[in-house]
């Protein structure tokens, strides 16, 4: 890994002390988001919820996008945390829709795979021992492997193999999609899967996590030779600025690739990383679109970050031992921000808006989904939620 400097928290006062969020107060938000779901489920039964929303209203697609899984994670989640069978029935609808979009190799040209079938088909062996849900997200395990480049030891993100403009390019957010391959091979027993994680994760560390603990969302590698090539952004402000959701893909995706291979230089990579998030935050804790943003800037912020990151601090601090320096500013900042999501950032439960989270980002660049809510955001909180309220088995 390269040398990366820890900044240290430098508004550590702000986490000092413990928020006031009681299990009361988090099992009125789960209410909240269940109402949600329950006002969705028809609609979203053999549809399912565009990547952001319009006016705060989600409009309805087939299997196709990259953001189609989060809706079925949140039944998942649903069902968890209710025991009600009408979540488990609708989820596993969407498990033959996902069959049937990986066997037509429909959209799915990316490394979102992770993402697509971790939080439907992984979750639903997991949860129900379903053998048919475990072939179909294995199968899609062995589709993200073909994505794997063994000089420079990366996944490509996305775009065709063969296209020489395409090749190369690991993005932040692939370290999410890393946990569909050491599933695989601790299901199957073969070590590949886990070995190509283990080696892109470490490239990842290497080259999209710069020396001041920010964090590139893109950068690409010579596939024929292995050398690191730029850095740059598609997501962020600039190429040297810090998008906030790939900040909080770091701050959750090293703990999870963690939490697989015990490399604690992953650990200690994330307590770097989330120092740099944390010290940009503004006053209520939720962050800006991209963390060059202060709170004199006319900026959006991006709750569906902050939720990633609040799912993120919990499971960091889960390996971190309590004596440790941060283990208690990283505690008290993922209640401040959850406490922040919850009291300001949520949907009124009697309106027309169908998602969780307000004031969400989902490409600012492109004018799309700017302050609407986005569905990863609302699946989430909807985890950051149950992990807060309960001792839960992630499906990552």
């Amino acid at each position: 890994m390269n040398k990366v400097i820890d900044e240290g928290i430098k508004n550590i006062n702000r986490y000092e002390s413990k928020p006031n969020l009681t299990k009361n107060d988090i099992k009125k938000a789960i209410d909240h988001v269940l109402a949600k779901i329950d006002q969705n489920l028809d609609k979203y039964t053999n549809k399912f919820p565009t990547a952001s929303s319009k006016d705060l209203v989600y409009g309805e697609l087939d299997n196709v996008d990259w953001t189609a899984s989060f809706f079925t994670g949140m039944l998942w989640l649903a069902y968890e945390v209710t025991e009600d069978e009408k979540y488990k029935n609708v989820a596993k609808i969407h498990i033959q829709s996902f069959k049937e979009r990986l066997e037509k190799r429909i959209q799915l040209d990316h490394h979102d795979l992770g993402f697509l079938y971790t939080l439907s088909c992984v979750s639903s062996y997991k949860i129900t021992g379903d053998e048919e849900s475990k072939e179909i997200a294995l199968e899609a395990a062995k589709l993200l492997a073909s994505r794997y480049y063994d000089k420079a030891e990366i996944i490509q993100a996305w775009g065709d193999l063969s296209d020489p403009t395409q090749r190369g390019r690991m993005i932040i957010d692939c370290n999410m999609n890393l946990p569909l391959l050491y599933w695989a091979s601790d299901v199957t027993g073969d070590s590949s899967y886990k070995d190509m994680a283990t080696k892109h994760i470490a490239q990842a560390s290497k080259y999209l996590i710069r020396e001041d603990a920010s964090s590139f969302h893109t950068y690409y590698m010579d596939t024929k030779t292995g050398e690191p090539l730029y850095g740059n952004t598609k997501q962020g402000y600039s190429d040297d600025s810090c998008w906030a959701r790939g900040q909080a893909w770091g701050i959750y995706g090293f703990p999870l690739s963690y939490s697989y291979i015990k490399d604690w230089n992953l650990i200690e990579l994330t307590k770097k990383v989330t120092n740099y998030y944390l010290n940009r935050l503004p006053e209520d804790s939720i962050c800006y679109w991209d963390l060059i943003f202060t709170e004199k800037d006319n900026e959006e912020r991006d709750s569906s970050a902050a939720a990633i990151a609040v799912c993120g601090l919990l499971e960091l601090i889960k390996y971190l031992p309590v004596t440790d320096e941060y283990y208690e500013y990283y505690k008290n900042a993922s209640q401040m921000m959850l406490k922040s999501l919850i009291t300001d950032y949520t949907t009124d439960i009697n309106s027309d808006a169908n998602g969780l989270l307000l004031h969400g980002v989902y490409y600012k660049g492109g004018d799309c989904g700017v302050d609407e809510s986005c569905i990863f955001g609302d699946y989430y909180y909807f985890e950051a939620l149950v992990r807060a309220y309960k001792d839960w088995n992630k499906y990552w």
